[in-house]
């Protein structure tokens, strides 16, 4: 079953960067669409940097735009998103900054229309708090980190009596 919405984003170049393509899908099935960088810089090892992508958005009421890191970047060279995914709020109107970091021993240029990052759309669901006095009972519990058999705290199996 094929189900892809198309949701139109208007989308402003910005200091006439004409040359440069706008975010779009590698492929057909790809959900990220990939951003290229609108300056030239040298990240060196632990270095992070908000890099330009040379162009603003209005995301429609109700979406978000989540930036993700680029796998073959992440595996190759140690570059990625230290937030991710981080999130353009529908709200925003500034320049899309791409925020790197780092993590290779290597220092890695950036150049002009580099691929640097991905940008998927997604709808935003809003909380709305009730606050009680009591929550539910799960098996679970209060296990935190680790609890679930991937660390040093263990939970008890469930009896099946």
């Amino acid at each position: 079953m094929k189900s892809h919405e198309r949701v139109p984003v208007p989308v402003k170049r910005l200091d006439g960067n004409d040359d440069l393509p706008l975010p779009s899908y590698a492929t057909e099935g790809a959900a990220g669409m990939d951003v290229v960088s609108n300056e030239e810089r040298i990240l060196n090892p632990g270095d992070r940097a908000a890099v330009a992508t040379g162009l603003a958005v209005a995301i429609p009421e109700g979406y978000e735009i989540q930036i993700r890191p680029r796998s073959g970047l992440a595996l190759k060279h140690g570059i990625t998103v230290p937030n991710t995914p981080g999130t353009i709020d529908s709200d925003y109107r500034g320049e899309l900054k791409v925020i790197l970091i780092n993590h290779g021993l290597e220092p890695y240029k950036i150049r002009r229309g580099d691929r640097i990052a991905q940008a998927v759309l997604s709808p935003v669901v809003m909380a709305s708090w009730l606050e009680v006095h009591e929550l539910d009972k799960t098996v679970r519990g209060e296990g935190g980190f680790g609890s679930t058999g991937f660390g040093e705290a263990e939970v008890e199996p469930i009896r099946k009596d």
